[in-house]
């Protein structure tokens, strides 16, 4: 199995979560795409939300696309309450223009409408690369979390709700579901609305021979990404003894795994790093953190050495 460096091709930057005025944002679908590829993306997943109020919108984003642009078709689904009794947000990229909507008329549960869990098995089953949106935003649970078994990723890092909340980060669910044997990929994205400054801070560096929505949802499938908010990795091989990473410069490469198991290597410039895998021998995972000297990170996906 190819990880996002060995799987032949090349990276495209993309940003998978993202609204415009055709639900909750302040920019039309046109104006939301010309300034994501000004700024030299080369994909965007149009999210706005699937809900009655807005009625239930697919954006078709085919017309905004380029020779070097590209746009995948999305949405972000909300149907039923987590624990907390707030509306779940699902983040569906993928999905095909007829997807049927369900009883969800505005961004509060109502009875009888389908779970969260039960849409999100739905949008997987009709193609979908699913993620489960901002945990920590959204209040939510382990349990919660548990009930999603469609969902291929967790949002990491949502930079909207980072910089309108102070809860951006999306790590202690994607690490105790990864402790308890699950396998999601991890995703850091913007949740734009163009409404503060909610933009071009987090996305997904895609590995895939061409820039076309079929090769980037099949790479988004099959983990052959990693994520960023600046820094690039560039290469992560696992020995038996070592984990070697190539990336630009960095102040700080961190190897984390199980429970505490965590190791840092600080440097100036660092280009290439080799982290010991001892304090890893009980962890059935790990992953990859580089910090840069702005404090901007890159995460890769989590590895399963073995």
């Amino acid at each position: 199995m190819h990880d996002a460096f060995t799987a032949p091709g090349r990276f495209f930057r993309g940003n998978l979560h993202s609204h415009s005025d055709r639900s909750d944002g302040a920019l039309t679908p046109q104006e939301v795409c010309r300034r994501y590829e000004a700024e030299g993306y080369d994909f965007l997943a149009l999210t706005d939300h699937f809900v009655g109020l807005y009625g239930y919108p697919i954006v078709d984003t085919r017309p905004f696309r380029s020779n070097r642009f590209t746009t995948l078709p999305g949405a972000e689904l909300h149907s039923g309450a987590m624990a907390n009794g707030d509306l779940w947000h699902i983040l569906a990229v993928g999905l095909p223009e007829d997807f049927a909507p369900g009883n969800a008329p505005h961004f509060r549960p109502v009875p009888g409408q389908e779970t969260g869990p039960g849409i999100a098995a739905r949008a997987a089953a009709a193609g979908a690369f699913v993620a489960v949106a901002h945990p920590h935003w959204s209040g939510l649970t382990l349990e919660d979390a548990r009930s999603l078994t469609a969902a291929h990723a967790v949002e990491i890092y949502n930079h909207g709700c980072h910089t309108g909340a102070d809860r951006g980060d999306g790590f202690v669910i994607a690490d105790l579901l990864l402790s308890e044997g699950r396998r999601p990929s991890l995703i850091a994205t913007d949740d734009s609305h163009f409404t503060e400054p909610d933009h071009f801070g987090g996305w997904v560096m895609v590995k895939a021979e061409e820039n076309a929505p079929e090769a980037l949802l099949a790479a988004l499938k099959a983990g052959q990404f990693y994520s960023s908010q600046g820094p690039e990795i560039r290469g992560i091989e696992i020995t038996a003894a070592t984990v070697e990473v190539q990336c630009s410069a960095a102040v700080t490469v961190l190897v984390q795994g199980q429970a505490t198991a965590s190791v840092a290597v600080h440097g100036h410039s660092m280009t290439r790093a080799s982290i010991r895998r001892d304090r890893f021998a009980a962890s059935p995972w790990l992953r990859v953190t580089v910090i840069d000297a702005a404090g901007r990170r890159a995460w890769s996906n989590p590895y399963w050495p073995g």
